[in-house]
């Protein structure tokens, strides 16, 4: 098993308006810079850019009913990591959640370095989705 920690944020808009607004693949890189620094091109079920680390392949959940936006990635062909990601209702807002794995090998400081990055992801989410501010 993997040292992990789930990381959430709450956001005061409807949960469904920000799955709806956010769930698609193209829509990753306007705030998951830690996935994507480009364009993500499809190719069949696997999507690919140029992310912090070098060439990525995703394969992302399909849209669905529960605020489930789970992704697997790979970076330079290696294995396959599974990022669990979930937007659920908090009142009239939402809780969004990402569980992050400290994959074999990983250091205790790039996991943290990673959590943090992941920290920072979410708040351009809450940024893009606050009321203050359309959701497209």
């Amino acid at each position: 098993m993997y040292h992990s920690r789930t990381i959430s944020i709450t956001i005061n808009r409807n949960w469904k308006d920000i799955y709806e607004a956010y769930w698609r693949p193209e829509d990753f890189p306007r705030w998951a810079s830690g996935l994507s620094r480009s364009i993500l091109t499809h190719d069949g079920s696997t999507w690919n850019a140029e992310g912090p680390e070098g060439s990525v392949s995703i394969r992302f959940t399909g849209h669905n009913n529960f605020g489930v936006m789970d992704h697997y990635v790979s970076v330079n062909d290696g294995p396959e990591i599974y990022v669990p990601l979930r937007i659920i209702q908090n009142g009239d807002g939402a809780e969004v959640l990402l569980t992050l794995f400290q994959q074999e090998g990983m250091s205790d400081a790039k996991f943290i370095a990673d959590a943090e990055w992941v920290e920072q992801d979410l708040l351009t989410l809450k940024l893009l989705a606050s009321p203050e501010f359309p959701v497209i």
